[in-house]
């Protein structure tokens, strides 16, 4: 079990004799990220504020050795934004690199075009392969690693380091790390690039044995993906909120078939290593099994809801199976959307994870919550804006994986050109008031645009719990 994330500091807190706390940036797993200026005299007097530096801080002591070995190698990369300066202060670990107007890609919602992801992949392996010869071993990449340059490149910040050797990292361990990265590219591919998602997947399940063979790779599929292109009618994005330290939350979507798209969020429940697994399961199982049933059997119209629910079924008792040999009562809510020909969209939920139909510039519920003040606000006994606030709104009346053929909703809604579906956990909506949705929504055309909205809304309101979203388009054909 990780530490509890420490206070953060406020603005002004001095970090040792140089810097000061500007603000607190954004918060993720394991860490919190600050502005800060260096306001010493000999500041270039350019800026007012002197010098800016964007900090991290994390507060589990057992990397903090070989961070600071690593930082004492002062190692220079293109891809790597090396720390000018490591402390120690109130049993946190604070990492200081100049800034220069970088975002994290923390911010960043899914999908991106191919070629950025190729550009991210190619500047990664080249990272890691810099740092394997300088005898640095680092643990799994995850979004909280990456700057955004004004330029748009990226760099690798902050990382988590394993060991610093005075060798090279031998071959036979230079694979580690590729996982987690083809892991967190494949889900920035989108829906439609179904061949470089399987590609990344098999990044992730250890094909390549280094960061050169992973690079070459990348090389041989410029030319097969750079120049595919799709419309901009989707985007993901999930984010940890302001009081959460882990994230649960899942989300995932896959291409079944020329006819049909499955797209999932799930909100897992059940702690360190059962809330996170239930909801990552669910999400991974659902998506193939159903596309199993779909490429191996294309079922007529009238059972694409018989596919949904076995797949939807499928998942939970793949759930329900771990959490007995673990011995936990892990679970997850669940709610997806199948869409077939661009026209027909049927949903399926268990839990308080959601659908939203915008239609006409107006947001509509699609599914209905099976908790317990849902079905108080069914009864008459509370209002629906009650219900938000009601001490019970976190007990569920279903889930998914607690116990085996979950009774699932169901529904199938016809699709016009112009609608949006956004579908999101409860750190959303729990948060969001519907009309706050609706305008964002109305607000921002694009979709990855509108996605980052939502959570940055989120947190205005509070942040209480994880949120993640999907969001799909539909004012150009949708597959």
């Amino acid at each position: 079990m990780s530490p509890t994330r420490p206070q953060h500091f406020p603005p002004g807190t001095p970090i040792g004799e140089r810097y000061t706390i500007e603000g607190l940036v954004r918060l993720a797993e394991g860490r919190m990220f600050y502005l800060a200026n260096d306001m010493r005299p000999d500041s270039p007097s350019g800026d007012q504020r002197g010098r800016r530096y964007l900090l991290s801080t994390r507060w589990d002591p057992m990397g903090f050795d070989a961070f600071e070995s690593f930082a004492a190698l002062a190692l220079a990369h293109p891809g790597l934004a090396a720390p000018v300066d490591v402390l120690r202060l109130e049993g946190q670990l604070v990492s200081v690199v100049p800034y220069a107007g970088e975002g994290l890609m923390l911010d960043e919602a899914a999908p991106f075009s191919n070629a950025r992801i190729l550009e991210i992949a190619q500047r990664i392996a080249g990272t890691l392969a810099f740092l394997h010869v300088n005898g640095v071993r680092v643990g799994p990449i995850t979004r909280s690693n990456l700057l955004i340059s004004p330029d748009n490149s990226i760099r690798l910040f902050d990382l988590d380091i394993l060991s610093v050797g005075d060798q090279p990292v031998p071959d036979g361990a230079r694979s580690d790390e590729l996982r987690a990265v083809g892991e967190m590219l494949r889900q920035y591919c989108n829906v439609e690039a179904e061949a470089l998602a399987q590609f990344m997947h098999s990044v992730a399940s250890g094909e390549y044995p280094s960061p050169a063979a992973f690079g070459r790779a990348i090389e041989k599929r410029f030319e097969t993906f750079e120049a595919l292109t799709y419309p901009p009618k989707l985007a993901a994005i999930t984010d940890v909120g302001l009081t959460r330290q882990l994230n649960e939350d899942n989300w995932g979507w896959r291409k079944l078939s020329s006819r049909a798209t499955l797209y999932v969020v799930a909100d897992g429940m059940g702690g360190h290593d059962s809330g996170e697994v239930a909801s990552e399961m669910a999400v991974r199982n659902i998506c193939k099994i159903a596309y199993q049933i779909e490429s191996e059997a294309p079922p007529p119209s009238e059972e694409l809801e018989a596919l949904l629910d076995q797949a939807f079924q499928g998942a939970n008792n793949s759930i329900k199976d771990e959490a007995d040999e673990r011995g936990t009562d892990m679970g997850t809510t669940m709610v997806c959307m199948l869409v077939v020909d661009g026209t027909l969209a049927l949903f399926a939920n268990v839990g308080d994870s959601r659908a939203y139909l915008m239609r006409g510039g107006t947001l509509h519920p699609v599914t209905e919550d099976h908790s317990l003040v849902a079905k108080y606000v069914q009864n008459g006994k509370i209002t629906a804006e009650e219900a938000r606030h009601h001490p019970h709104s976190n007990i569920l009346l279903r889930t998914v994986g607690t116990e085996r053929d979950v009774d699932i909703d169901i529904s199938a809604l016809e699709i016009e050109v112009g609608d949006k579906v956004l579908l999101c956990s409860d750190g959303l909506w729990g948060d969001i008031d519907d009309q706050d949705m609706e305008s964002i929504l109305n607000t921002y055309d694009d979709p990855r645009l509108a996605a980052r909205e939502l959570v940055r809304a989120s947190h205005s309101g509070g942040g209480k719990d994880n949120v993640t979203l999907v969001l799909v388009d539909f004012t150009a054909p949708a597959g």
